[in-house]
């Protein structure tokens, strides 16, 4: 699943997904005229801080509200801000311990007020409860890193995923791309994303795993590019997952980066997938991101 953080940076706003940073100026790092957006996109640790900062500013002023006309309310200390907001609490959550209660018509009036926005908050936060616990996310493991290595005689880009699910993802779709800088004729450097075609972009049923290769030809956008040379491009690798989950019946998606520092030369992926006694397919999910060396290009070396 993507993971996506966004702080204050020089009056812009900067985004980043996992090792990438962009930052973006002339816009709100929280547009507050978007608020379901924002619910949405905050982290649970940001959720639930959002709620108990709403939940305490309400009883805040609710409880400031009831102090304004003394003897407002039954059987409270009369100036006591605590027991005027512990009732406001009870009044909001439309509990009512009935201990304290609206003494006066004054009170009366405020604690309907309070009532009304405690319903509607409650339904508001219900609502994003329900969305952020039923938005269908895909659980897919990626390798920790990138090879480059020998595959049928071709170097190749190669890259390894896992279906971290129980369930099956069916019909799904991996796009591979690379961040790299061009010059354009005027001489003006810029990033440009480039595709990095697959041999196998499409896969009926992920079950287990899937290794994505891409073959490094005169055609690829990695042709001659070495280590260092990607470490001085400051590339960085995008893939994307679209697929159907069949248990939840809905759509997944999700997104992940690499920088150059993830991409391994020399090296190949260890084996994952086994065939058991009973004659079922066996994945070890836990060895995916296990590397071993290249055999192909090491006596390739030995020949050269």
């Amino acid at each position: 699943m993507v993971h996506k953080t966004r702080r204050k940076h020089r009056n812009g706003a900067t985004a980043s997904i996992n090792t990438f940073d962009f930052v973006k100026y002339g816009v709100d790092r929280y547009d507050f005229h978007d608020p379901y957006h924002l619910a949405i996109e905050l982290s649970w640790k940001g959720f639930a801080l959002a709620f108990i900062a709403f939940e305490i500013a309400i009883n805040l002023i609710f409880a400031s509200l009831y102090l304004v006309e003394p003897g407002s309310i039954a059987n409270a200390e009369p100036g006591s801000f605590f027991d005027a907001f512990f009732f406001s609490i009870e009044t909001l959550a439309t509990v009512g311990y009935g201990v304290m209660a609206p003494a006066t018509f004054y009170g009366h009036v405020i604690s309907a007020v309070e009532i009304v926005c405690g319903m509607v908050f409650t339904a508001m936060m219900t609502g994003l409860l329900f969305v952020r616990f039923s938005k269908p996310r895909p659980k897919i493991l990626y390798a920790d890193q990138a090879v480059i290595t020998t595959h049928n005689s071709e170097t190749t880009f190669m890259l390894r995923l896992g279906n971290g699910r129980m369930s099956l993802l069916i019909n799904a779709t991996a796009r591979l791309g690379v961040l790299l800088p061009e010059d354009s004729l005027e001489g003006k450097r810029f990033r440009r994303s480039r595709e990095l075609v697959l041999s196998q972009s499409h896969l009926p049923l992920f079950g287990l795993t899937w290794t994505l290769t891409h073959q490094i030809n005169e055609d690829s956008p990695l042709f001659g590019l070495d280590a260092k040379r990607l470490a001085e491009l400051d590339a960085h690798f995008f893939v994307t997952i679209e697929a159907h989950d069949s248990a939840l019946g809905a759509p997944v998606q999700d997104l992940h980066v690499y920088s150059h520092k993830d991409v391994v030369f020399g090296m190949h992926y260890a084996q994952t997938l086994s065939i058991d006694d009973q004659k079922r397919s066996v994945a070890d999910l836990s060895r995916i991101s296990l590397l071993e060396p290249d055999l192909a290009a090491e006596a390739g070396d030995d020949r050269g």
